[in-house]
């Protein structure tokens, strides 16, 4: 019986998985923040719900991102401090920075200029602040 209940919640949590990827219009709809770099604003375990826009809707200084460099495994979420438009290639390129990072995102980009539009998979929608409830639960069972 304990098999069937495991296999239950297994697939009920895949379900909501993707379900949340569908009216997001992402393929990670839920992240967890692994660093400091974006205090205050996210801190180190918080849940973010991303969605991925429309390739219409613009990006602009002050949004906060969630990008992945090619090669690269773990998605960074980061604000945008700069943005420029290449009307020749009719591009959209920025540069992000961690809020809590003393330098920009440059040296992330492998040895390119600028974070291009194609790179940046979501943004962030919503957070759910559970980072010192899991430190808290995960003392408490101690």
């Amino acid at each position: 019986m304990s098999a069937l209940n495991f296999a239950t919640v297994i697939s009920t949590a895949l379900m909501v998985w993707k379900g949340l990827g569908v009216i997001l219009n992402t393929e990670s709809p839920i992240v967890v923040v692994l660093s400091e770099s974006m205090e205050p604003a996210f801190a180190r375990g918080d849940l973010l719900f991303l969605y991925h826009p429309p390739p219409s809707q613009p990006l602009a200084i002050g949004d906060i991102t969630v990008y992945k460099i090619p090669g690269a495994d773990i998605p960074i979420v980061h604000r945008v401090i700069e943005h420029h438009w290449d009307e020749g290639k009719q591009e959209e390129k920025m540069m992000t920075k961690g809020d809590n990072n003393d330098r920009d995102d440059l040296e992330l980009y492998r040895g390119r200029r600028w974070l291009e539009r194609g790179q940046v998979n979501d943004y962030p929608k919503k957070y759910a602040a559970l980072g010192l409830l899991a430190v808290f639960l995960l003392f408490q069972r101690e």
